[in-house]
């Protein structure tokens, strides 16, 4: 898969979590919001020969774009996307709660889009 299609379908998955919000799918919503940062993430990760294969990875991946970039959201904002995560499994998240992790899940992609472009 490209990056350019990672990155697409980031951003689709994000769209997509949202219209699972409003139809009261909150497990879906969750899952999607997750789906689209880890993608955003492997699109980084493609494009620069980093592992991306497993879990672990993405984790190892927001990691580093912290340390390159000395921002913190990276790292905040992508616990956010695992705690959507695990709301798929557990489903302990409000619908508002889910919003706000959509939102920030929305801020992390617009902080890593330019990074995975090149």
């Amino acid at each position: 898969m490209t990056t350019q299609k990672f990155r697409d379908d980031s951003r689709g998955l994000l769209a997509k979590a949202r219209t699972e919000l409003d139809a009261g799918d909150l497990r879906q919503a969750s899952e999607k919001g997750w789906g689209a940062a880890a993608l955003m993430l492997k699109a980084i990760a493609e494009r620069r020969h980093w592992d991306h294969e497993r879990h672990r990875h993405f984790s190892i991946a927001a990691g580093r774009l912290r340390s390159e970039l000395g921002n913190r959201d990276v790292v905040r904002l992508y616990n956010v996307a695992e705690s959507l995560h695990a709301n798929f499994y557990e489903d302990y998240l409000s619908a508002g709660e889910i919003d706000e992790g959509l939102n920030d899940v929305g801020a992390l992609l617009d902080l890593l889009e330019p990074i995975a472009q090149g």
